[in-house]
């Protein structure tokens, strides 16, 4: 399994829009942060976790050259927003792109995505896709995939384990059959944004403890604000914990 961090940024990205903080200021690339997606390669078949707002310049960026299907992990603006440019893959293939998520997130998507499933008049193309609503295990061309369902403040959405890797953003707290399904991870990719409690994502302390609780080989956070810098939280965390960086590839 090879795995990507197209970015690793909240929705504000970093740096942020008129900030001239330290970390939105610095020079150092790991910590310009593009919104939070990941791709992931195993056994040749092309799966990404989520489409952020700049899904083009990242999938230009990693030379993403099919995609098999698409997990979402909700239906936010930074973690939806670059579905459009999925339409050249469907083009590529002729064949329809099937989306995942749990019910309200697929609910959510027809709407904000409207034009893609009404009948519209011809022009640049847009992306065809096969919405499918998941609250259980299932496959993608033979690999299979669990979502994990969390909580993001009190929004239910959905993590995603895949063999013994599990992702889970935009999280603030997980239920205990949650937690069972997360048991014996080696690689936990956890969306952490800031040393303070948040209401509806962890903090670092949370999620240290989370990370004590589970015992994974590795773990990197993602979904980081511009409130933390990439090597000061890095020398603070512990060898087996790191924050993550747009572009980190992975082989596991």
């Amino acid at each position: 399994m090879e795995i990507t961090f197209l970015g690793t940024g909240t929705s504000h990205g970093v740096p942020v829009i008129t900030c001239r903080c330290p970390v939105c200021s610095s020079e150092n690339p790991k910590n310009k942060r593009t919104r939070s997606s990941l791709w992931i390669l195993v056994d040749g078949v092309s799966l990404l976790i989520d489409t952020a707002t700049e899904f083009r310049l990242q999938a230009l960026q990693a030379q993403i050259d099919h995609v098999d299907g698409v997990l979402y992990t909700h239906c936010h603006a930074d973690h939806v927003f670059g579905f459009d440019d999925l339409r050249v893959f469907s083009q590529i293939t002729n064949r329809s792109i099937p989306v995942y998520g749990n019910e309200p997130t697929i609910g959510e998507f027809r709407e904000v995505f409207g034009y893609v499933f009404r009948k519209t008049q011809k022009g640049g193309g847009k992306p065809q896709v096969e919405t499918i609503t998941v609250d259980g295990p299932f496959e993608v061309k033979g690999i299979p995939i669990t979502p994990v369902p969390v909580f993001h403040g009190s929004l239910s959405i959905l993590g995603y384990r895949i063999g013994n890797m599990a992702y889970v953003t935009d999280c603030s707290s997980i239920p205990d059959e949650s937690m069972k399904l997360l048991t014996g991870i080696e690689l936990l990719i956890l969306g952490v944004v800031r040393y303070e409690p948040h209401s509806t994502h962890m903090h670092v302390e949370q999620a240290l403890t989370l990370v004590e609780e589970l015992r994974p080989r590795q773990t990197y956070f993602t979904h980081i604000s511009h409130l933390l810098d990439h090597e000061q939280v890095n020398a603070a965390l512990p060898s087996h914990v790191q924050l993550a960086y747009d572009g980190l590839c992975l082989q596991i």
